[in-house]
């Protein structure tokens, strides 16, 4: 199990610098994700000279995390487009050298890819994720560079059972899963009780997991819940079953912290190497 992080980074890969590897080594990362803001319009030159300075200085590209039109949109063209961006991700993820292709499920909510519609888990919206899927996984295929999908309780995806249902009907060895407990707490009930969400999601996905996200997430006193995420290690996110989960499914994988600003990712990291110390395990490189 490797340690990595969802920020510390460029906006852009053509502005990584040996001062950014330097960085993410002093808080104790080995291992990044890289924005792949403009898959159709990238430089091959810029993407593999990001690659190098991040693996000189001791940083694996651990995802590879693109900008692509929503794969579940109802409009014909813009599928099109979105298949075509995540395609040309994978060229990019393989001139930087990734681990593993972060791939969002979308959403009909045009708000965003990560927001609630009440068509997201229809059997259409699905049809569609799953004929999307498997125009990319020729091009994951291709490279020999996992896809690795996530799921939430706001997508179409927002089950375990959906996630591993999915993965199953596509049918191809490239599209694996990208863990992130946090994602599918739908109640209360969930929230309080983390460690029973944890093993089912690892019971049904852990056999097709080839990294994670950290994170955590609380509630509000309101009469309404409320949940927002917060510092990891804050919340309610059974850190420990988490990451023993993880180690037993990918135990080479990396696990990435996310979601947080930058000057609160070294607190993060803290409470996480903390987390892995509790579980017996600990960080390899």
């Amino acid at each position: 199990m490797r340690s990595g992080v969802v920020g510390l980074m460029p906006a852009h890969p053509r502005d990584i610098t040996p001062e950014t590897a330097a960085r993410l080594r002093a808080h104790g990362f080995t291992g990044v994700t890289v924005l792949v803001p403009d898959p159709l319009e990238a430089r091959r030159d810029e993407y593999e000279r990001a690659g190098t300075i991040l693996r000189d200085g001791g940083v694996a590209v651990a995802q590879a995390n693109a900008r692509y039109e929503i794969l579940v949109h109802p409009d014909e063209g813009r599928r099109a487009l979105g298949i075509r961006g995540l395609q040309a991700a994978c060229q990019c993820a393989a001139w930087l050298g990734a681990g593993t292709i972060y791939v969002r499920p979308g959403s009909l909510n045009p708000a965003g890819p990560w927001t609630p519609h009440p068509e997201n888990t229809s059997l259409k919206t699905l049809v569609r994720l799953v004929d999307s899927l498997r125009q990319v996984a020729s091009a994951s295929e291709a490279v020999g560079i996992p896809l690795a999908i996530e799921g939430g309780a706001v997508s179409p995806l927002n089950t375990p059972e959906r996630v591993r249902d999915l993965i199953e009907a596509v049918g191809s060895p490239a599209l694996r899963f990208n863990a992130d407990p946090v994602n599918f707490v739908h109640s209360l009930d969930d929230l309080y009780n983390t460690t029973s969400l944890i093993h089912r999601l690892f019971d049904l996905c852990g056999p097709y997991t080839v990294s994670a996200h950290a994170k955590d997430l609380t509630v509000e006193d309101a009469l309404l819940p409320r949940m927002r995420e917060c510092l990891l290690g804050e919340g309610y996110c059974d850190q420990v079953t988490f990451l023993q989960r993880f180690e037993a499914s990918c135990p080479s994988g990396f696990v990435l912290i996310e979601h947080l600003p930058d000057d609160q990712i070294p607190a993060a990291k803290r409470n996480l190497d903390s987390a892995v110390q509790r579980a017996g395990l600990r960080w390899v490189e």
